[in-house]
């Protein structure tokens, strides 16, 4: 994670290092991150925590529809209220009473926290008196909502909350979880003890965050939202169509699936070449990253690519050799765009 900001402090990267490897001891801080999102189209720099609950409450109760364990702890009084709410029993102006009352007890405080300390730039303030209690949004807040970036937020955000709740809902083993890419309809999917086919979330949601928005490719910005003109497609490193080459290894894995521009992926440009070895050590970077952040792709790609770095790093090279074998010529895009980074 500390390689993940260290040449980039960007505040898409902060934003990032808190949704992808902030502690996951519940998901509240999704639930808090989408609500800030949706509630900074009223360019408002003060949000009483009366503002949030609605949106706030309207996450977690949706999520919980489809996952009812929302956290590692065995009771919330909150949650339960979420419960009654989705039963009926619960009006909605009660649940947004409750929410103020008991949602943010933690999530305030703990939401700009990655390793034990505040992010560089803070998005906001806390601001509580006995009369009300709100969040005071920084500048910093308001120049991450002007960046292209910021449009990809909710949905990320929405991907890694369907990837810990599900780490938390499936009893699988985790030597035994495999998170599979379906290649027609752009799911992440799983399969539970009984064979029934679980989808988790969107391919591109959940692998733009890690590559920070960029082709993998040409670091030009891309984009998840469907019509976007930078609509980003899933593009398999070592190329697909020699899968039977790498034998048993699941060329369709997690591990060899990046997000690349329409440019870069087109048939003209890389099409089934190899890319160039330097690509291969950002491919290694990246995976490292999903294994550091706690969820079902880092034990996919652990279980798919080995259990210490040293493995890992030595399939990556061994499968990469043989899709060179096959291809032998290398590829690079035409075209680099500044990227301050080293990932």
């Amino acid at each position: 994670m500390i390689k993940f900001t260290h040449n980039d402090p960007s505040l898409e990267s902060q934003w990032r290092a808190l949704i992808l490897f902030g502690k996951n001891s519940a998901t509240y801080k999704f639930a808090f991150a989408k609500s800030l999102i949706v509630l900074s189209k009223n360019n408002k720099s003060e949000i009483s925590l009366n503002d949030l609950s609605g949106p706030f409450s309207a996450s977690i109760c949706e999520h919980l529809k489809t996952n009812n364990k929302q956290g590692n702890s065995k009771s919330s009084k909150f949650l339960d209220k979420c419960r009654d709410f989705n039963k009926g029993v619960v009006s909605k102006e009660e649940l947004h009473g409750i929410t103020e009352k008991l949602g943010f007890v933690n999530v305030v405080d703990a939401f700009q926290i990655v390793n034990k300390d505040m992010i560089p730039n803070p998005f906001y303030t806390k601001a509580y008196s006995k009369g009300e209690k709100k969040i005071i949004l920084t500048d910093e807040f308001f120049r991450l909502k002007d960046q292209f970036q910021f449009n990809n937020f909710f949905d990320e955000t929405e991907a890694r909350w369907r990837l810990v709740e599900t780490a938390w809902n499936m009893e699988i083993n985790p030597n035994l979880l495999e998170i599979k890419h379906d290649i027609k309809d752009g799911i992440l999917y799983l399969r539970t003890n009984t064979m029934k086919r679980i989808d988790v979330t969107s391919s591109r949601e959940a692998l733009n965050g890690y590559q920070k928005g960029k082709c993998f490719y040409c670091n030009n910005e891309i984009s998840i939202i469907p019509g976007s003109d930078r609509l980003c497609q899933v593009d398999h490193f070592l190329p697909h169509i020699n899968k039977l080459t790498h034998k048993d290894m699941n060329i369709n894995g997690v591990w060899n699936l990046v997000l690349a521009c329409k440019n870069c992926n087109g048939t003209n440009e890389k099409g089934t070449k190899v890319p160039e070895t330097k690509y291969l050590e950002k491919l290694e970077l990246r995976n490292e990253y999903y294994i550091s952040s706690k969820h079902p792709l880092a034990e996919t790609i652990i279980n798919q690519t080995g259990k210490l770095k040293e493995q890992r790093d030595r399939f990556l090279k061994e499968q990469y050799k043989i899709a060179l074998e096959n291809c032998i010529h290398k590829w690079k895009p035409k075209f680099l765009f500044s990227d301050n980074s080293d990932y």
